[in-house]
């Protein structure tokens, strides 16, 4: 059942990315005004789909669900970029450049950040391979393929054809209408690279900062509900399972503890004793309905051959009244192996929340640790509960690992790039504050940390770092012509913030309909990666000038001198 409700919302999620695609086609037309440009980005990033999922089968990996979510991911990255591309070249012939000149001289400027950019991404989906998870290191390989072709369509091809477009008067006509109506809108958002404005938005960020470790605090290792997370909880499978553990002392939720003693340990009283304790313990824990295990089937079968008398439900000393009492036990019943040397011990748990989890794992390693024995090894692993037991615990240990990975990477490239740790700050700071808020929303909206989501803080962080790329790229760049900061500021919101904002916007979009996915997982995922995408989109312009209105004085007025200087000998 689990399956044919999985395989039906896989279906069905087809369909979401289908909606995703025209609302992506329709907001990259009403950027451009002109269908062949639309069709430009479109068609190299849908090669890059493309590209990605043939080389899936050659490499012999293909796609589940958790995996299907990739595919669309590496198209909206795809249009992020093209969209710079296409904004770059609308620049240019804005200046009055023709078609040939604009395509080269927007892949010289767009070359080194979109790699740098790119390069951030793949080392978000790389990072998510350390995680021992075999379905997110397959996701991560997918993601790796889907950015490596997206290097090569988009900074590559797209320039390419980009030179061969023909640019009428209608379309420098609206370029000209549209820098008339954003210009206002671009002067007035400048006034936040002055001291005041900068001041207040980093306090507000600060508290944000703040407000976020604070709530982020609380987030849990784990499902938060009942149920099995792939599915929604009013899906049919979930509804018949919570029935079932309302009313049966069983459930579908299980945890079995292996208990290792010598062969035909069956029949030693004392290891059967301690076998027979460690489940009574664990059953008694709050969030386990019942226990099973083969010293108490032996207490029944004890007392079946006594007439049924509940005084002879216990368990036999001698090893004559335990080997009849175990004689129509067979190895098929799941309780023993074949020489008695391994016997499992099943809880039954009421749900596989993550405090459910903890508490009985934390139990039963208390219980094991106090009660040392020569003759019974206690193993925690085997049923549903234990996988998800094993993986929590691989979540919680991968979390921090993978945002230091994910966040030195960025500080490596940004150094790299810009040559100043000042700089590096702008574009480090508000990808932090986004990434806190994002563990602040997860909590507020109850969804744990898991295999589903722990990919997402990562993805985030390195898409998310495009914006602040491109934003200060083009922001330098006018810097060292010896332009005043707020200046700047509005002639690179003049040239790449329509292009940040309808990327922001676009990603955003696209993930959005994943929201309303009828798989549970996909749709956390949408509600991440839709606040991760459009929250660092907001951040790069607004947090990173107000950054760099105090952090960047001196060396602002370095390149400004350096600006003048180059001047003169030119003079």
């Amino acid at each position: 059942k689990v399956v044919t409700d999985m395989t039906d919302g896989t279906g069905r999620v087809l369909m979401f990315f289908a909606l995703a695609f025209v609302i992506t086609t329709l907001m990259v037309y009403r950027f451009t005004r002109s269908f062949r440009i639309t069709m430009v980005p479109l068609l190299c990033s849908f090669s890059a789909v493309i590209w990605q999922l043939g080389m899936l089968p050659i490499l012999g990996f293909g796609i589940d669900p958790m995996g299907i979510l990739v595919p669309f991911l590496i198209f909206a990255i795809a249009v992020s970029h093209g969209v710079q591309m296409v904004s770059a070249c609308g620049a240019e012939v804005y200046d009055g450049v023709g078609h040939e000149e604009a395509a080269r001289n927007s892949f010289r400027r767009l070359l080194a950040p979109g790699i740098i950019a790119l390069a951030s991404d793949t080392i978000g989906f790389l990072t998510i391979y350390l995680i021992d998870i075999r379905v997110i290191q397959e996701m991560a390989i997918t993601a790796s393929l889907g950015v490596a072709a997206v290097i090569l369509t988009n900074l590559v091809l797209l320039p390419v054809c980009m030179s061969y477009m023909r640019y009428g008067h209608r379309y420098r006509e609206n370029l000209h209408r549209r820098a008339e109506k954003s210009h206002v809108k671009w002067a007035k958002i400048s006034r936040i690279t002055q001291p005041k404005p900068a001041a207040l938005v980093i306090g507000v960020a600060a508290l944000l900062g703040i407000f976020g470790a604070w709530k982020g605090s609380e987030i849990k290792i784990g499902d938060m509900h009942q149920g099995i997370p792939e599915l929604r909880q009013n899906s049919t499978y979930n509804l018949d399972s919570a029935l079932i553990t309302k009313k049966f002392s069983v459930g579908v939720d299980v945890l079995s503890v292996f208990a290792e003693t010598k062969a035909d340990g069956c029949i030693d009283f004392a290891a059967m004793d301690e076998i027979d304790r460690m489940a009574w313990h664990l059953q008694n824990v709050p969030g386990v309905q019942s226990a099973v295990s083969m010293p108490g089937v032996v207490k029944i079968s004890n007392s079946g051959w006594n007439e049924g008398a509940l005084g002879w439900r216990t368990m036999p000393r001698s090893q004559a009244n335990l080997s009849q009492a175990i004689a129509y036990i067979p190895q098929s019943t799941g309780l023993r192996n074949q020489d008695c040397s391994v016997m499992p011990i099943y809880l039954f748990t009421d749900d596989h929340k993550a405090e459910t989890i903890n508490r009985i794992i934390d139990t039963a390693k208390e219980y094991i640790a106090a009660t040392p024995s020569d003759k019974v090894k206690f193993t925690l692993v085997g049923n549903n509960v234990g996988v998800m037991a094993a993986t929590n615990e691989e979540v919680d240990a991968s979390q921090f690992p993978i945002l230091m990975y994910v966040f030195g990477a960025v500080i490596i490239l940004c150094l790299v790039t810009f040559r100043s740790i000042r700089a590096t700050l702008c574009i480090l700071i508000p990808l932090a504050l986004v990434s806190l808020l994002g563990y602040a929303l997860m909590a507020m909206l109850e969804i744990g940390l898991k295999v589903n989501t722990l990919p997402v803080v990562a993805l985030g962080v390195g898409v998310g770092v495009d914006y602040g790329i491109y934003i200060y790229s083009r922001l330098e760049s006018i810097l060292k012509e010896g332009y005043p900061l707020r200046r700047a500021y509005e002639m690179t919101l003049d040239i790449t913030g329509n292009g940040v904002i309808l990327t922001g916007l676009t990603l955003g979009a696209g993930v959005a309909t994943w929201i309303f996915s009828p798989l549970k997982f996909q749709a956390d995922m949408g509600i991440l990666l839709t606040f991760l995408f459009i929250v660092n989109m907001l951040g790069a312009i607004f947090l990173l000038p107000a950054l760099a209105c105090w952090l960047l004085p001196k060396e602002l007025k370095q390149k400004q001198l350096q600006a003048v200087d180059d001047l003169r000998k030119c003079a």
